[in-house]
């Protein structure tokens, strides 16, 4: 099936006389015939037996999302945070160490710089645009994976992930890809050699701000064999000696997330949750479209704004990431557009306080465009260093484009600009 079709079709098959829709399995527990049956569960988990970790409904979403990436299986969380977190520490261990980009969402800069540090889990940041034997010298012994987002939040430098998937697999380590402004309907990482794929399912995939979430995808295709991994090829002795790799083949690492991590951390989304996110799911590619198209004509007007200093975004042919847009994104760089506005702060939160259709909220990527400026919001923590580092500076606006009629959304900013 094509990703139009798998959007409606993927993940869930009614039954004979079976209800056309997904239902909502609104439960906490599963009844079984037997105690031994129930504790077989505790040494192989074939079965759902508690929605700490799984449940029917959120099972048919992460089916759905890993046959859109392209991946072996899906595990859903209860935040793109706790999907970014997990997806590490299903890796690292204390006294372990890996890899990020430094354009990144300043949420994760903060989890990784900070939280994970206090783990005893080291994050090293390295240039996007580094050349290959520069950012393998930022390789330690103890190294366990690599870190970056298809189009980072909010600097959108689209990564070249051929180029870190390569410097990754060299070292014997995994590529994970934060696929959420592109969504797998713009750009498949794992076609690219990634390994493992996160989102923010609170952004395009949801797409009407109605419930948080995140998901993990595993591509099926590293070797944790190749010894840098003990911990899936040993026995598990907090799950009766299972050896992942063993046990689970070419699934051992979604797994693993989900036997140890998942039932530890017990950060899964509610069945509702899966309910409402599966039908942003399956309008999906038509909303991709239509946010590619308008954000394109709303770029292409800021480019003319003698107003603006300057416009980030891929689509643009004189962007400087146009070319890999070309390649990665083909098809659109997904509806947000960064802006530089003249006049720094001030002149920023002037133009954002005078949009009237637009809304000045912390989120982003949904049908209602809305605006936010970085360096006072989601990246607030960061030093002046790491914001210069993830391509923030006082006067960037992101500007992320709905689906009303683009003319309405270009009279809304002409009428705010004209105060400026």
């Amino acid at each position: 099936m094509r990703d139009e079709t798998k959007c409606l079709h993927s993940g869930y098959t009614p039954e004979n006389g079976g209800p056309r829709v997904m239902p909502i399995v609104q439960s906490t527990t599963y009844v079984f015939d037997s105690t031994e049956h129930i504790g077989q569960l505790f040494d192989m988990p074939t079965a759902h037996m508690y929605s700490r970790f799984s449940n029917p409904t959120v099972e048919a979403v992460e089916k759905k999302i890993a046959d859109l990436e392209g991946g072996v299986g899906a595990m859903c969380t209860s935040s793109g945070q706790a999907a970014s977190l997990l997806a590490i520490l299903n890796l690292c261990s204390a006294g372990d160490s890996f890899i990020s980009t430094s354009t990144i969402y300043g949420g994760t800069v903060n989890l990784f710089a900070v939280t994970l540090k206090r783990f005893g889990i080291e994050c090293i940041f390295v240039d996007a645009e580094a050349d290959e034997a520069e950012i393998e010298k930022a390789f330690r012994p103890n190294t366990k994976a690599v870190f970056g987002e298809t189009l980072a939040n909010p600097a959108l430098a689209v990564l070249d992930i051929e180029k870190f998937a390569n410097i990754a697999h060299r070292h014997g380590v995994p590529l994970i890809i934060d696929n959420t402004f592109a969504t797998p309907i713009l750009c498949k990482p794992i076609s690219f050699g990634a390994d493992i794929v996160v989102h923010s399912t609170s952004k395009y995939m949801d797409g009407h701000a109605l419930q948080v979430g995140g998901v993990i995808v595993d591509s099926g295709n590293f070797d944790w064999k190749n010894g840098n991994f003990p911990e899936f090829t040993e026995p598990d002795e907090s799950y009766h000696g299972v050896v992942y790799t063993r046990d689970f083949g070419n699934m051992a690492y979604i797994i693993k997330a989900r036997m140890q991590l998942m039932r530890d951390f017990g950060c899964y989304p509610a069945a509702n949750s899966a309910f409402l996110l599966n039908l942003g799911l399956e309008t999906l590619p038509v909303r991709m479209k239509q946010y590619c198209e308008n954000a394109m004509t709303v770029a292409k007007f800021f480019k003319q704004s003698d107003k603006i200093e300057e416009v980030r975004y891929a689509g643009l042919e004189d962007d400087p990431y146009h070319e890999l847009a070309k390649k990665y994104l083909p098809n659109g760089t997904c509806g947000v557009i960064s802006i530089v506005i003249k006049g720094g702060k001030q002149a920023a939160v002037k133009f954002m306080d005078g949009l009237k259709l637009a809304s000045n909220e912390v989120h982003v990527a949904d049908i209602k465009t809305c605006v936010l400026h970085p360096a006072s919001a989601t990246h607030r923590q960061l030093t002046d260093e790491q914001l210069v580092a993830a391509g923030v500076n006082p006067g960037l606006i992101r500007f992320s484009v709905g689906l009303e009629n683009v003319e309405d959304i270009l009279e809304d900013i002409r009428q705010s600009l004209d105060r400026v």
